[in-house]
């Protein structure tokens, strides 16, 4: 059971490792960080400093190799890959860059998809009033070719909040929007996070958007810029 004083997200010296052609490679080292229920915390960095990755141990997407990585007080470093996948799908929305709609399937069954999984007897229903909340009713039927990328991310939105998800990550929601797209977009994933209490953590290279945030933490060469977060606190 979660214990409404634990951190909802809790990360004691998760390091990641990961194996290339030209033998392992360090991406995380040593990473402690604890984020509260509804809270938003924006991972900042420049390219390579290990961002998305730390995205990917919070999400159970990457195992760490070192450490250990707690969400809603359950060990993602001890499960398997079936549980991670039923924890996510019961806990978790991810958001992506690139949106990961299946092209096969309309608006409204990318949303419901998700719901059906999970078990929801009124997915469909549920999946209307999802994309309608992101102003999207009226393309419930169109498949992702046949829309825009601002359209396309905002059905992603609504997928990853569809299952009233307790976490909800993003990893650069609108790096591929342009900036009235993205504007909307990211109003959006707030709006929503305050409607439905989520906890967000957001990878972003915009500093607008990272000022939108609770709370900041940046990233360099895989580790906690301490530099960085003195002069925050500050």
């Amino acid at each position: 059971m979660t214990d409404q004083n634990s951190p909802v997200l809790h990360l004691l010296d998760a390091s990641l490792t990961l194996n290339s052609n030209t033998g392992p490679v360090e991406i995380l080292h040593d990473i402690s960080l604890d984020v509260r229920q509804g809270e938003t915390l924006g991972l900042v960095g420049p390219s390579g400093s290990g961002k998305s990755s730390l995205l990917m141990l919070m999400g159970g997407l990457e195992q760490a190799t070192g450490g250990t990585v707690t969400a809603l007080c359950q060990d993602l470093t001890a499960m398997n890959e079936d549980a991670l996948a039923r924890f996510r799908r019961n806990n978790m929305g991810v958001v992506f860059q690139s949106f990961h709609l299946i092209p096969t399937m309309t608006a409204l069954e990318n949303v419901a998809t998700p719901l059906e999984l999970a078990g929801v007897k009124d997915a469909f229903p549920r999946a209307q009033a999802e994309l309608e909340a992101v102003g999207l009713g009226h393309r419930a039927g169109h498949f992702p070719a046949q829309m825009s990328g601002g359209e396309q991310q905002r059905v992603a939105l609504a997928r990853a909040l569809a299952p009233r998800p307790a976490i909800l990550l993003a990893d650069e929601p609108t790096g591929n929007l342009d900036e009235a797209n993205g504007a909307a977009v990211m109003d959006l994933l707030f709006g929503l996070r305050d409607r439905y209490g989520a906890t967000l953590v957001m990878v972003t290279h915009a500093p607008e958007l990272a000022a939108r945030c609770d709370r900041v933490v940046r990233l360099r060469d895989g580790r906690v810029d301490d530099a960085a977060a003195r002069e925050a606190a500050e």
